[in-house]
């Protein structure tokens, strides 16, 4: 066997585990600020969560270059090809991880990761115009181009000095999620249940209220208000949806697919400490403690569980993206 023939085939999903690595990281570092929390343990989060970008980079370049074939068909599925956006994202809050250390470094990666980010989102957005898609295919996926690409672009633009840049951002993340939830809402209601393994999917929808009140307070400054308060209403119950439904869920075993709560979960623990840093004293600063542990075990439980299946080799053959996902209906529009 070459050595082109050894390189793993990754799926673009896998990116979902920076997500979570430094998204949690991110937490920590609030949680130094706010309650004097270790300084380490936030920034190792945010080292390992930029090396497993690195590696992953690499092996999905590789995949470009040396299977090409795997790679397009990833890319023109009508579910796994919303993955690919997470390269851009990803390559944000690498930007922001690095933002303490290097101002210049962290600009280069908001420049590229914002660049890609907004790229595929207008060539997968008039995909999904183009028609003809299965409602099958309709999934909490096609949040992550548009809704989670513009709001950590949001986050990441504001943290290196740029409001008014982050301000078209959020406005982009805010009227994609708006629009997009009411067509997933309306296939989960009127639709054929979900198939096993598709469920995990369902995490994804944790993010754009968790993730959209951290974006929104990067944005604003003063006591947190209404509009924060809103959204961070709506991610606990999209939370406790969630937790109603994991049993449902389960029944797909552990795959990377489930690293799609860990970013909705991080950023659930992140918007309070932001609203605590700000001066929030009401429910929102009673809840940040329960939910930053709820972070921690429910991203330590993702980790723990991924490097059990790496360990015994079955990470890669038992991705839900890879194998599960393959049969889904296709459209050569997507």
């Amino acid at each position: 066997m070459n050595l082109t023939q050894r390189i793993p085939v990754v799926p673009a999903s896998f990116f979902g585990i920076v997500l979570g690595l430094i998204g949690l990281g991110s937490a920590w570092r609030l949680a130094h600020k706010v309650w004097g929390l270790s300084w380490a343990i936030g920034e190792t989060l945010e080292l390992v969560g930029s090396l497993v970008w690195l590696l992953l980079v690499i092996l999905y370049a590789a995949k470009w270059i040396y299977k090409r074939e795997n790679a397009r068909s990833e890319l023109h599925h009508p579910v796994q090809c919303c993955f690919a956006g997470l390269v851009g994202v990803t390559t944000m809050l690498v930007a922001g991880a690095v933002a303490p250390y290097s101002r210049e470094a962290a600009a280069m990666f908001l420049t590229a990761g914002a660049l890609y980010t907004v790229a595929f989102a207008a060539w997968r957005t008039g995909s999904l115009w183009e028609g003809g898609r299965e409602e099958s295919c309709t999934t909490a996926v096609l949040y992550l181009p548009t809704v989670t690409g513009s709001f950590v672009t949001t986050t990441v633009l504001s943290a290196l000095g740029y409001p008014d840049w982050a301000q078209l951002a959020f406005g982009a993340g805010l009227f994609s999620w708006i629009a997009l939830e009411s067509v997933l809402i309306h296939r989960l209601f009127i639709g054929n249940a979900m198939s096993p393994a598709l469920r995990p999917t369902l995490g994804i929808q944790l993010a754009p209220p968790a993730v959209g009140a951290v974006s929104y307070l990067s944005v604003t400054t003063g006591a947190p208000d209404l509009f924060a308060n809103a959204l961070f209403g709506y991610a606990l119950l999209q939370a406790l949806v969630l937790l109603r439904l994991l049993p449902w869920i389960h029944k797909q075993p552990f795959g990377a697919s489930y690293w799609g709560f860990s970013f909705g979960v991080a950023a659930l623990a992140i918007a309070p400490l932001r609203m605590i840093e700000r001066g929030d004293v009401g429910p929102a600063a009673m809840l940040a403690p329960s939910l930053f542990v709820f972070a921690n075990v429910i991203i330590g439980l993702l980790a723990m569980n991924t490097l059990h299946l790496l360990l015994r080799g079955r990470l890669l053959p038992t991705s839900v993206v890879v194998e599960s996902l393959t049969n889904a209906p296709r459209n050569t529009a997507y």
